[in-house]
């Protein structure tokens, strides 16, 4: 009997390990070190929102991961204060965006036996965004990173780009599944691929990742974590 589902991708930052905690305790950080250099008009939830519109302008520039996100952080601080912004500020802001690279990697429940279940009997692939260098730093500080068959630092992920993942380390995108936290980057494609997508939620999700469930399609499955993911995939076949 062909089995339905040979190959499954997992997303690593929120889906395997921590990663958003360590965004929003810097833009914490951010918020403190620019408040006594703004105008009154502004106020912590206004530096987000500059912010965050500085992270989406500059995704198409940077890429996504902690780069591009300290040098948005620079950029938000010199447009705020109309280019008066300190330079111990920035250095400050500089030492945070380099602290985030150096945070030690903490796994999520079930990660590591979930991986390890699966690559008993599957071709196991991580597929992630982010900083080539600290995507790369993560992955051999984290125990299942041995336990992969294959791995895929891109600079999106959308139907396209995973047809082209599952092709090369898989049956196709239809034997495939992707598991992430993402409904907008690890569930979405996929299914428009003709894959299977399973949302494992998260409690920390970048709004840039949002998108609605794609609850109409078959292929779309939901775990409250990934202990619940062998037996799903066992469920499928």
């Amino acid at each position: 009997m062909t089995r339905n589902l040979t190959t499954i991708g997992f997303d690593a930052d929120d889906t395997l390990w921590h990663n958003e905690r360590f965004f929003r305790v810097t833009q914490d950080r951010f918020a403190e070190l620019l408040m006594d250099h703004v105008p009154d008009t502004v106020d912590s939830r206004s530096l987000s929102e500059r912010l965050l519109a500085a992270e989406k302008r500059n995704l198409g520039r940077y890429g996504y991961g902690v780069k591009g996100f300290t040098l948005s952080m620079i950029e938000t601080a010199i447009d705020v204060t109309e280019a008066q912004v300190p330079a111990s500020v920035i250095q400050e802001l500089i030492t945070a965006g380099q602290m985030m690279l150096s945070y030690p990697i903490e796994l999520l429940p079930a990660a590591q036996t979930a991986v390890e279940a699966l690559a008993d009997s599957h071709r196991v692939v991580l597929i992630t965004k982010g900083d080539l260098l600290d995507q790369e730093r993560k992955l051999a500080q984290s125990g299942p990173g041995e336990l992969f068959d294959g791995v895929e630092i891109v600079s999106e992920k959308t139907p396209a780009v995973y047809t082209d993942i599952f092709a090369r380390h898989g049956d196709g995108a239809e034997r495939s599944m992707m598991v992430g936290n993402s409904m907008r980057s690890d569930v979405v494609p996929v299914i428009d691929a003709g894959g299977w997508g399973t949302y494992v939620p998260h409690g920390l999700v970048w709004e840039v990742e949002y998108a609605p469930a794609p609850e109409h399609s078959a292929r779309y499955r939901e775990i409250a974590d990934l202990s619940a993911l062998p037996d799903l995939v066992a469920g499928i076949g």
